[in-house]
């Protein structure tokens, strides 16, 4: 038997990078997996396709809490029921202080911050006693750098929220936890930093490799099985030992 055989999740961002390699492990634990995408509708059919389990792909654009509320229902319809939400989606435009706009700002606020924050309440209202919430923060909030000033404090604000929704939902039995991954080699971060600067990454790595997209999503999956049923309001930093 699958660890999660039975359980129902929601994965927000789980057309590529990390939120694919999410959904694909907890399907192959299991679990029926509704997840979000943007817009890359072929890299989210391929997404299904692939998986090893039951898997629904939804269009939504988490910045817009009408397109939550859909997916939340969409859920409700294809799963009759929720047990995981995997919070992943998320937006990182880099720009120095100097250069954010106010629409930036908006912006990266809306898909990180409030919309993570609404799909909590969403899925508080849906989850049976036990369940689990899992937010994707980032090492950021630990270790800041030059031109992610939007994406490290709407991160840090999720991990506040996750603290905050631990205790409340705790007499439940409902967990909720962070993880937030080091350097992990998916196109976002190739597109965002020059070939020397990741080989710097790496040489500061205690593992002395980049992180996968599987390494992530095998703390996901641990975090959403029974033997993390006593661990809630953490924040596992999966880094490979880049932060010690």
């Amino acid at each position: 038997m699958a660890t999660l055989d039975g359980k129902r999740a929601v994965v927000t961002g789980g057309s590529r990078g990390i939120g694919r390699a999410i959904v694909q492990r907890l399907a192959r634990d299991g679990a029926s997996v509704v997840f979000s995408y943007h817009q890359n509708e072929a890299a989210a059919d391929e997404v299904v396709r692939e998986a090893k389990g039951e898997v629904f792909a939804v269009r939504a654009d988490q910045g817009r809490t009408a397109d939550l509320k859909r997916l939340f229902e969409e859920a409700d319809q294809r799963l009759g029921g929720l047990d995981i939400l995997v919070n992943n989606a998320a937006i990182n435009p880099t720009a120095g202080i100097l250069d954010v706009t106010e629409d930036d700002y908006d912006r990266v606020m809306a898909v990180n911050t409030k919309g993570p924050f609404f799909a909590v309440q969403h899925a508080a209202k849906r989850l049976g006693d036990g369940g689990r919430i899992i937010n994707i923060s980032t090492l950021n909030t630990a270790l800041p750098a030059p031109g992610v000033a939007l994406y490290s404090a709407s991160k840090a604000a999720l991990e506040q929220f996750t603290a905050v929704a631990a205790r409340e939902l705790g007499s439940r039995g409902i967990t909720v936890n962070c993880v937030s991954p080091g350097a992990t080699d998916t196109d976002s971060l190739r597109a965002t930093n020059p070939p020397e600067a990741i080989e710097q990454t790496v040489a500061f790595t205690a593992l002395q490799r980049l992180g996968q997209p599987a390494d992530i999503a095998n703390v996901v999956a641990f975090l959403a099985g029974p033997d993390a049923q006593w661990i809630t309001g953490q924040n596992l930093r999966a880094t490979g030992g880049l932060l010690i």
